[in-house]
Formats: structure tokens, sequence, C-alpha cells
């Protein structure tokens, strides 16, 4: 059998990056897709393919498919890792953005499943992983907008699973907690420019530092670990449906399962608290 193909997006830096190298290594051709070109020519020493590809551009998305199935006739995993998180307070974040942030975290997902699927039904196997977070399952202050598109991702894959099972394409979600890498700094910038003056920017200094926290403190998961259940996810012979990924992943979301609303909004505030002035 020719080697297996997967396609991973948002893989300039971070859990992308690292499941390019990792799902190489694992024995894939690997194309690497992303914006930035210049932030993936790492990745060739580890014989992945790279390739520019933007998530909210039709033809970059539909030119980066059509040159792997030329290549390989297939395309038989695809990685939706491409996202990036918007903070700001839902009175203040102007309603484009909004847009833009559902754009990136859910349309373009979609889009890049709906271009590989063809391909996928006709060879009767295949698996769609989509990198949501915990935040597909719990919530934050003045992230309204980061994590309905998390919940949306959440939804989006559990309706797929069950309308691709009958072709034989397994979906899979995985579910990082805090990752080290430039994600939770960007996303601090973003809020604080957002909010961080006038009725929210208390709670908007509290929460930059509590995403600051993401990169290079002991808070952050290394983006290998996250790396590592979507290998299993795309090697797996029956794969799980949700793989929680990451420090503290699978405790937090199991109590949120198990707790009260208002009584997981007392944990969320004690845990924020700690990055208050």
């Amino acid at each position: 059998m020719n080697q297996r193909v997967a396609l991973v997006t948002g893989a300039s830096t971070g859990i992308g990056h690292q499941a390019a190298i990792m799902l190489s290594k694992a024995g894939f051709t690997v194309y690497a897709g992303a914006r930035r070109l210049d932030k993936m020519q790492p990745l060739k020493a580890y014989g992945v393919h790279v390739l520019r590809l933007d998530v909210t551009d039709e033809e970059s998305m539909a030119a980066a498919v059509r040159h792997i199935v030329d290549d390989h006739g297939r395309v038989d995993v695809l990685v939706n890792n491409a996202g990036y998180g918007s903070y700001g307070s839902l009175e203040e974040t102007p309603l484009d953005e909004g847009r833009r942030q559902f754009d990136v975290n859910v349309f373009g997902l979609a889009r890049m499943t709906q271009l590989v699927l063809p391909h996928m039904r006709e060879a009767g196997e295949g698996r769609i992983i989509n990198v949501s977070s915990m935040g597909g399952k719990i919530y934050e202050a003045l992230g309204a907008w980061y994590h309905a598109s998390k919940f949306a991702v959440e939804g989006l894959s559990d309706s797929l699973r069950l309308e691709l099972a009958p072709h034989g394409i397994s979906v899979c979600i995985i579910e990082p907690s805090g990752t080290a890498s430039e994600w939770g700094r960007i996303a601090g910038e973003l809020l604080l420019a957002t909010s961080g003056s006038g009725p929210y920017a208390s709670q908007a200094r509290m929460m930059a530092a509590a995403l600051a926290s993401t990169e290079g403190t002991v808070f952050a998961s290394p983006p290998q670990m996250s790396a590592k259940a979507i290998v299993r996810a795309a090697t797996a012979r029956k794969p799980k449906t949700r793989y929680p990924a990451g420090r503290g992943a699978g405790s937090i979301l199991a109590a949120r399962r198990l707790l009260p609303d208002r009584a997981f909004d007392a944990v969320l505030r004690a845990i924020y608290n700690r990055f208050g002035n």
C-alpha cells in the first residue's frame, strides 16, 4: 500500500507545526499549510512538503487540495488546525471581528473538509481531525466570540461524524488545554487592544495575563502533547471521538461535566483572580 497522505493546516507554529513533524515520523506523506511559508521552512528537514494556505481564501484552499491530489491521487487525513483566539468584550468587539473569528475557526475548517471529502468518499475511507479546544466545552469572560466558534466546531464535528460514518470516514476532535505557543500572547494583545481601557479594563488586564501564561510558564503544555494526540487519532484502527490533550485538560473537562454552572463560574473566577493586580 502507498504511504498515507496527510494535510495539516495552521502548521507555521505550535500544534500544527509539531503535528506535521510527528505525522511524518509516523510514516505519513505530510503536506503542511499556512500563510507564513518562512515559518514552515524547518519542516522540510523532516520530509514535510510545505505550501501556502490561507483558510479564508477559496483559491488558496482549492489549490492546496488540488496540488496534493494531483501528486498522490488522494488525501487520507485532514488535520484542521488553523485558528486563532479573538478576545474582547462583546460590547466593544466589532461584529466584523466576530465574523472573522468564525471565518477562520469554523468556515475555513468546513471548507477544507468539503474539498477533501469527495476524494475520501471515492477511496471509501479517510479521517478528519478537527483541533477544537477545551474552549469548545468551557467558557471565559471576554472570550465570547472565540468560545462560540469552538462550540460550533464541536457541534459541527459531532454531526459530521454521523454523516460520514457510512462512507468509512472518521471524525475526531482534539481538545487542547493552554499550549506553549504564540497563540496566548497574540490573543492577549488583541484583548487589550479591544478592551484594555473602558468599562472592562480590569477584567481585560487579568485575562490578558492569564492568556500570556500559556507561553513560557509552568501553566503551558508543550504543543507536542496535542500533536501526539493528533497522531493517535490519525493512526488508531478505531479512533476515539475526542482526545483531551495537555496538562489539566481531562480534569477541567470532567469538572465542567459534573459541576452546576454557578459552581463552575466560581471555579473560573478563582483561577483567573490569581492573575489579577
